[in-house]
């Protein structure tokens, strides 16, 4: 069941929106929500078939002619349906994977000066992303009278209190191993 596969519920979710290859979706969750969600190709790809084999998506006329045609998917009755269902069910797998704290968890097998590496990694990581999320919040908060962008502002809001967070973390943990070395 789609419900299951996670990928299919964010492909669905951004076909609920518009039209889009599988390229396309790759490039949606790049630049909108990678800061919380990972999609690759390897995984794109297949979920669209299975959606389609199970009437969750179909192909869409794109109105191109060209040799290389581009193949477009659109989301059905029936995947807008999954979709509503997924969404209208509260419980929700919030499983946090950071590898960064999984070294560092294990950090005590060599000396604190490699954890403060893999955390100055971290925070270098963090702040970039930070930094993009405060420009889409700002961009956000000018057209929050639609309401998408509303879901979209709370999304980003939240990214930027966490990794404000995640920073404030890195300072405190660096200081704590600091007086290690």
């Amino acid at each position: 069941m789609a419900k299951d596969r996670k990928i299919d519920m964010v492909i669905l979710g951004l076909l609920a929106h518009e039209n889009l290859s599988g390229y396309d979706i790759k490039k949606r969750i790049d630049n909108s929500i990678s800061f919380f969600w990972k999609g690759s190709f390897g995984s794109i790809y297949p979920s669209l078939s299975a959606m389609e084999k199970e009437g969750l998506v179909q192909k869409a006329d794109t109105g191109e002619s060209s040799r290389r045609e581009k193949i477009c998917y659109s989301i059905t009755e029936s995947g807008k349906k999954a979709l509503i269902s997924w969404l209208e069910d509260a419980k929700a797998v919030n499983d946090l994977k950071y590898e960064t704290l999984l070294k560092l968890f294990f950090g005590g097998v060599t000396d604190a000066k490699t954890s403060i590496n893999t955390i100055n990694a971290f925070e270098k990581e963090i702040g970039a992303s930070l930094e993009m999320l405060k420009i889409y919040r700002e961009n956000l908060s000018k057209v929050l009278d639609n309401k998408d962008h509303i879901y979209y502002y709370l999304t980003v809001s939240f990214g930027v209190e966490t990794y404000e967070s995640y920073l404030k973390w890195c300072k405190e943990a660096k200081k704590m191993l600091g007086k290690l070395s």
